[in-house]
């Protein structure tokens, strides 16, 4: 059995034991998308759609609706395109119940709102996002991750690999728990990039929570796991509660787990040849 077979073996032992949910290896800091109005960091679905949105070049943190800039002084830029984001409100109704009594119910309602980036402004006065903290790194790990040569971008309050940009976001580096949950993390994410169409070129499953989606989430988190395995990296791998919730996913598929493991297998030597092949091209 070789080192990618133990890891594996090991998560599933994990996930027949039961295991905790995933946390988030990372706080907010000011870099997080956040409306200029309200000051709160934008949440849930939001975050992640307003963190892609923030990839375009010279985008703030900082988001509003149009009307929220007009009364703050600013004018959206004439054919600026606005980004969509929902908000959930509670509303109540009365309805009547089995003995034909009215009772008030609440429901929650999907509102969608248009919103845009300060960068899209003119006269937007926003302050200067600035981000604190030290941070020691891994330097092997480190250096893996710049021979890749994959493009990655710092700040926001979201990691993810944009097949769009074929880029990757992810939090600055001192918003994390720990050195150990950053390349944890970006590891994931360089799963992901391998994915690409002019790389290993798999399915990245479209709509969140579909099988091939969760399909996709499954090799990532495996790939993180070998190449931390390969780094001596012992952090909190998110395998644990959230390979878990992809495997229900992928439950008409009993060997969902061994397919992707192959695949991140796969996933992962792409990451580790590339060190060779920047080596020799030095």
């Amino acid at each position: 059995m070789n080192g990618y077979e133990k890891i594996t073996e090991s998560i599933i032992a994990e996930l027949e034991s039961g295991a905790a949910p995933w946390v988030k290896p990372w706080k907010a800091d000011s870099t997080a998308a956040k409306n200029i109005v309200s000051g709160k960091a934008y949440q849930g679905i939001n975050r992640l759609v307003l963190g892609m949105g923030s990839m375009m070049p010279g985008y703030t943190p900082y988001w509003a609706s149009y009307k929220q800039w007009a009364e703050r002084g600013a004018q959206v830029r004439k054919g600026e395109k606005g980004t969509q984001i929902v908000f959930f409100s509670p509303v109540t109704k009365e309805q009547a119940n089995a003995a034909g009594e009215l009772e008030e119910k609440q429901f929650a309602v999907l509102r969608l709102y248009t919103v845009f980036n300060s960068a899209q402004c003119e006269g937007a006065d926003v302050p200067v996002a600035t981000v604190s903290g030290s941070f020691d790194p891994i330097q092997a790990a480190e250096h893996r991750i710049v021979k890749t040569g994959a493009v990655i971008r710092h700040g926001g309050d979201a990691a993810f690999y944009s097949p769009a940009h074929d880029a990757i976001q992810m939090p600055h580096k001192v918003s994390f728990d720990s050195p150990a949950s950053y390349y944890c993390t970006a590891f994931h994410e360089l799963g992901h990039w391998t994915g690409a169409k002019h790389r290993l070129e798999r399915e990245f499953g479209g709509k969140f929570g579909n099988p091939a989606y969760a399909f996709e989430e499954l090799v990532a988190e495996l790939t993180a796991a070998f190449l931390c395995q390969e780094h001596g990296i012992a952090g909190e791998l998110r395998h644990a509660g959230y390979i878990g919730s992809w495997l229900k996913a992928c439950r008409d598929d009993a060997k969902a787990i061994f397919k992707a493991a192959a695949l991140a297998q796969k996933a992962a030597d792409y990451i580790l040849s590339l060190d060779a092949e920047l080596a020799i091209a030095a």
